[in-house]
């Protein structure tokens, strides 16, 4: 079946303004002024889209979405994804990691669910590697699991500056990124070290240390949480203007003390200090465990991170931060599109995969397509996954 949208406000992410968006086939067909098909000639949808707005995806690289965590036991271990819950919030791409336990989760695990989730309709992608070193990965090898397992785009996330790493050396470190690079262009992939930042004393001093003596380009690292403090905020800063790029989590723990930005805060201070936005990118961290700790170590509490964090920040860098809605976009759509070579996504443009949130006049979810299937139709789920109650 063709589903045409109808005079619908889209950005792509940049804005195009009023037009039609043809779907077929899972791809996005045409986009005009005016698409015309005679009425009857064939099996076509029509979505009036007069009052709303078109988007590209959204793209969340930093998923558990094996569940993560057990900071407090294993009764604290968070819960698998669910398809729904990662669509109704818009989300179309989404890319999983493990967490702090690589023990009782497993590489087999993330590959096998980023499969059925790729059953169930959505696009899916994973990072080999763990929190700990020597690294968990499929084949014994970062360089063969990248070459050679189609959904990996490079490896972590692996810990630096937190008490629940393993205190990586330098030297573990600029090797798993030079493997990396290596893989990725061997394999035509983003090859990239996803690095988790911790709130320790050494922030970004490891991965400065490599960028100065290394030849390994700047731009292979991709640390996460840089928002967890304006120091290490400002350190991110500087890093993204030398050329790297910077994940802001949007997830947060209110029992988590900070003197720090909300993420949608955190984006619009980059951008009013010079950061280009094209080196930002957001994700939510998903069913990862978000613990929070005293000056002694001792975890004082424990929340899952959450999917619909995406969504309500990029309303807040829109409603709040009075960021332009295509400049928020990037940082979850073509952002992460370009800096993990996602063919196919990011982007409203012919060719491109039919992957598109359509907002209404409130800005609430009003349709998602992933591949061109409709996942959620007037605001309400219409696909959920094998297990899921309807």
């Amino acid at each position: 079946m063709l589903t045409l949208i109808k005079g619908a406000n889209v950005y792509a992410p940049e804005k195009l303004g009023k037009k039609d968006v043809l779907l077929a086939g899972g791809k996005i067909e045409r986009i005009d002024d005016n698409i015309d098909i005679a009425s009857g000639s064939v099996n076509i949808d029509i979505i009036n889209g007069d009052t709303m707005t078109v988007i590209p995806g959204i793209i969340d690289q930093h998923v558990h979405i094996i569940g993560g965590g057990g900071e407090n036991g294993f009764s604290s271990r968070t819960p698998e994804v669910t398809l729904s819950n990662i669509t109704r919030w818009g989300i179309t791409t989404v890319v999983g990691v493990l967490g702090t336990d690589a023990t009782s989760r497993h590489m087999e695990s993330l590959l096998a669910k980023a499969m059925g989730l790729n059953e169930e309709g959505l696009s899916t992608y994973i990072y080999t590697g763990s929190y700990e070193i020597p690294l968990v990965t499929l084949t014994g090898s970062v360089r063969r699991d990248i070459m050679l397992i189609d959904k990996i785009v490079g490896v972590g996330e692996v810990a630096i500056s937190d008490h629940r790493s393993s205190a990586p050396s330098i030297d573990d470190i600029e090797y798993i990124a030079a493997e990396a690079r290596v893989a990725g262009i061997l394999s035509r992939k983003a090859g990239v070290t996803h690095i988790h930042l911790g709130p320790g004393k050494t922030g970004f001093k490891m991965i400065n240390e490599i960028v100065e003596r290394s030849d390994i380009p700047i731009f292979h690292f991709r640390p996460t949480h840089v928002n967890r403090n304006t120091v290490l905020l400002d350190e991110a800063m500087d890093f993204a203007k030398r050329g790297g790029m910077i994940d802001i989590t949007a997830s947060s723990n209110p029992n988590r003390k900070s003197d720090g930005f909300s993420p949608a805060q955190a984006v619009k201070y980059l951008i009013d200090n010079g950061t280009p936005v094209e080196n930002i990118t957001l994700s939510s961290d998903g069913n990862g465990s978000l613990p929070a700790f005293d000056k002694d170590g001792n975890i004082i509490g424990l929340v899952a991170a959450s999917l619909s964090s995406m969504y309500y920040q990029l309303k807040s860098m829109v409603y709040d931060e009075n960021i332009p809605l295509e400049m928020a976009l990037k940082v979850m759509t073509s952002n992460p599109a370009d800096g993990l070579k996602l063919y196919g996504k990011g982007y409203v443009a012919e060719g491109m995969d039919a992957d598109i949130t359509i907002l209404d006049r409130d800005f609430g979810i009003k349709y998602v397509f992933a591949n061109g299937r409709r996942m959620v139709d007037d605001g309400k789920i219409v696909v959920k996954g094998t297990f899921e109650e309807f």
